[in-house]
């Protein structure tokens, strides 16, 4: 079990982030102490501090016999304002990587088949979601000179934003009659989006609805701790 411990990012008028505005707090709340694969290490991370007036960042690794397989880093904005964009008051963004096979990363299909992961993970866990966006890119490199005999190898990335649905929010911030503004819920996001992670890492899938996962084989020399 991993529990995630953050920072907030200063708000408006408050350095330490205790003035945020409670559906924030209890957004975060819900990216604490979440149950994760033992593979998965996740950390704290210090936000960015201009992409919405509260943000909260996690970064994780998959780690296996101690080498790394994956990396990637979940930010949770906030903007009590509200977004056009986002078509609400929060929005998540990632950036996930790892290295494939020179093979696999040949497949043309490949982009949109990592991309389909990120929303095959979300509707996995039957989590509500809105307004996708991201790009997925694959980059080669050959090795020379001193470094001539390492293989190529090719790394993937992924980089994408989406909104959490917010339910009806009552006077606690609390899912009531209305229209919108509640906690949305940050725990199932979050485990939709370890299982991308975990699936750009080629482990087999480890629970739930994952029936047609095609996963990546790992890559043959993966980064060691």
């Amino acid at each position: 079990m991993a529990a995630a411990q953050g920072h907030l990012s200063d708000g408006p008028d408050d350095a330490d982030g205790e003035g945020s505005p409670s559906v924030f707090r209890q957004a975060v709340a819900g990216l604490q102490g979440v149950r994760l694969r033992p593979e998965i290490e996740l950390d704290a991370t210090p936000p960015p501090q201009r992409l919405a007036p509260f943000s909260y960042a996690l970064e994780a690794a998959v780690v296996v016999d101690d080498e790394e397989l994956a990396d990637g880093r979940l930010i949770l904005l906030h903007d009590p304002a509200g977004h056009e964009a986002w078509g609400g008051t929060f929005r998540l963004v990632t950036l996930v990587h790892a290295d494939l096979e020179p093979e696999m990363a040949a497949d043309p299909l490949l982009p949109e088949v990592c991309w389909s992961w990120l929303t095959g993970a979300l509707e996995a866990r039957r989590v509500p979601y809105g307004a996708p966006s991201g790009t997925v890119t694959r980059a080669g490199s050959h090795y020379f000179g001193g470094l001539r005999d390492r293989e190529p190898s090719t790394r993937i990335e992924i980089r994408a934003s989406w909104s959490p649905a917010e339910p009806p929010a009552g006077p606690a911030g609390q899912a009531a009659a209305g229209s919108g503004g509640g906690v949305p819920d940050t725990a199932a996001h979050l485990a939709a989006w370890c299982d991308l992670l975990c699936q750009i890492a080629g482990l087999p899938p480890g629970g739930g609805p994952e029936a047609g996962v095609v996963t990546l084989p790992q890559r043959r020399d993966p980064q060691s701790r």
